[in-house]
């Protein structure tokens, strides 16, 4: 995967604030919501995010989005790295 590749798609659909985060095995982000649209797009390893209604397990490749003010949590599955994105 290009990660300036999907950068680069990722601000053209209006996404700010991209950065590339990394996490070990075993973290866990209690319940939490945030006052902007979320994306998550899995570089490496392996992520479960729980909303109030849907569950998501996250592997290479994969996007999530969490909506602003969606309550939710999220599993550090395997170390993994990923690109976080906001969308006001």
């Amino acid at each position: 995967m290009n990660k300036e590749k999907i950068i680069n798609e990722l601000e053209k659909k209006g996404y700010k604030n991209i950065f590339i985060w990394s996490d070990s095995k075993g973290t866990y982000y209690d319940w939490h919501s945030h006052p902007y649209n979320e994306i998550r797009y899995m570089l490496k390893g392996k992520m479960k995010i729980n909303t109030k209604n849907k569950s998501i397990v996250l592997n290479p490749g994969d996007i999530a989005e969490v909506n602003a003010g969606e309550l939710h949590e999220a599993y550090i599955l395997e170390d993994c790295e990923y690109i976080c994105a906001q969308k006001h």
